[in-house]
């Protein structure tokens, strides 16, 4: 059993946010069933956040910061403690992600993770039965602070039409994430098109992939399969994927018509449509 006093505070993020949460509090001469108090959750939550077994959330941080007089310390911290439990492969490229000034990718599986809601993430998350869901569920809805920024960065995606028909999680699930899609279709930012299935073989049969470009840094190229990332700035493959993406685009539903065909599709598959003898439809 991890013991209070034995916590490195160098360890890892959430090490230290342990470390700094139980020195504060006990600064301000509470106990852990008071602090508890003032933010509304247990003293046995304030306990296994101070003794790192359990990962705080951003609403719990900005109570505290709250309750404590903090200016926010907990609040700055959390985002660190969230993207440490990211998978370590995966973590370089969600360093670069937040740091993008245009994202393009194409998603031939799912919705891309800064689009997914909360339970069709913790749905694709959950295939693997991961130990630390919860945790992991929490660190992709804090990658999505980014298009919530003052100037978020632009934002295209192209998913493939077999995304909208692959049913995660549940009918009620995907209808909620459909409509979450839909409400993009009129921001500047961020837009989604539709590789429909009559276009065929395509540029991107190969599967998944993100483009970045930043203000001052060369492009970056990346890719993943089972338990990896592939990150590159090699010149020749940013050149031809870009091309490829831009074959993607051309082939593509118009941005209008994508949206008309994702709001079909959330009607017609996953609307509450009852059948002659009063069942659901499958």
């Amino acid at each position: 059993m991890v013991r209070i006093n034995e916590l490195d505070p160098s360890a890892s993020p959430l090490d230290y946010y342990g470390s700094e949460l139980r020195r504060l509090r006990e600064a301000s001469g509470l106990n852990q069933g008071q602090l508890g108090g003032c933010i509304f959750c247990t003293g046995s939550l304030v306990g296994q956040i101070e003794t790192a077994k359990k990962v705080p959330t951003r609403d719990f941080s900005e109570r505290v910061d709250a309750a404590l007089g903090t200016d926010g310390v907990f609040s700055r911290l959390v985002g660190l403690v969230l993207k440490s439990q990211l998978p370590h492969w995966f973590q370089p490229f969600a360093a670069m992600e937040a740091r993008a000034s245009y994202i393009s990718t194409y998603q031939a599986q799912v919705v891309y993770g800064l689009l997914q809601t909360e339970q069709y993430a913790k749905a694709v998350l959950n295939a693997d039965r991961p130990a630390n869901l919860e945790e992991l569920l929490a660190a992709r809805m804090e990658r999505q602070r980014i298009l919530r920024r003052e100037f978020p960065p632009a934002l295209w995606v192209v998913l493939d039409e077999a995304v909208l028909y692959r049913e995660v999680g549940s009918r009620s699930v995907m209808r909620s994430q459909l409509a979450h899609l839909l409400t993009f279709r009129d921001q500047r930012w961020a837009q989604v098109q539709v590789l429909p299935f009559a276009v065929g073989e395509h540029s991107a049969t190969r599967g998944s992939f993100t483009l970045l470009r930043f203000e001052d840094d060369p492009d970056i190229f990346y890719a993943e399969s089972y338990d990896i990332g592939h990150l590159t700035a090699n010149s020749s493959v940013i050149r031809e994927r870009s091309v490829s993406y831009a074959r993607l685009q051309a082939a593509s539903l118009s941005v209008e018509r994508s949206a008309e065909l994702i709001a079909r599709v959330m009607e017609e598959r996953y609307g509450d449509h009852p059948e002659a003898g009063g069942g659901p439809v499958a």
